[in-house]
């Protein structure tokens, strides 16, 4: 190396450094766990304090518990919307079917079945929509929903131990 040459000096974002890691951890091969003292560890070696840490660590077991009931709400929606496609096919199988049977043709089953069918194609467009203030306000209330369900369940449980 001649006198003249100068060492590039490389320097990164904040975003640059967390893409970079994330690509390191992600390509390591025998390591699918890290415990809590090499997470420490790795903080201090990046300068990151133990307080800013944990609360790092609370912030993202929140996000965590909250995707969790994302996708426990997005599970019971995809469920509910394959119980009405079933009544939607049942009961729309058999006004078909009768009016078939009576008529020789089908007539008056035919607007049922596009009606049903424009009001279940609504519910699935809402169903898959996992933004918005629509899907905001029903995962709202579904989530009070199922936070009073749990409340009184544990009241009954407890109650029931205490009579026991």
């Amino acid at each position: 190396m001649s006198v003249f040459e100068t060492k590039i000096i490389r320097s990164y974002q904040q975003e640059d450094i967390q893409q970079i890691l994330n690509l390191a951890i992600a390509r390591q091969d025998n390591v699918e766990e890290f415990s809590h003292e090499q997470l420490v560890e790795i903080a201090n070696e990046l300068g990151i304090s133990t307080a800013t840490l944990l609360e790092a660590e609370r912030d993202w077991l929140l996000q965590k518990g909250e995707q969790q009931k994302r996708n426990d709400f997005n599970l019971y929606r995809q469920s509910k919307l394959k119980r009405r496609f079933g009544k939607y096919l049942i009961i729309n199988s058999f006004l078909v079917g009768l009016n078939f049977l009576s008529n020789g043709q089908i007539s008056w089953s035919l607007y049922i079945l596009l009606f049903w069918s424009l009001s279940l194609g609504l519910n699935t467009w809402n169903t898959y929509q996992l933004q918005g203030e629509e899907y905001e306000e029903a995962f709202q209330k579904w989530y009070r929903k199922y936070q009073l369900t749990k409340s009184i369940s544990t009241r009954i449980n407890n109650w029931m131990k205490v009579l026991n």
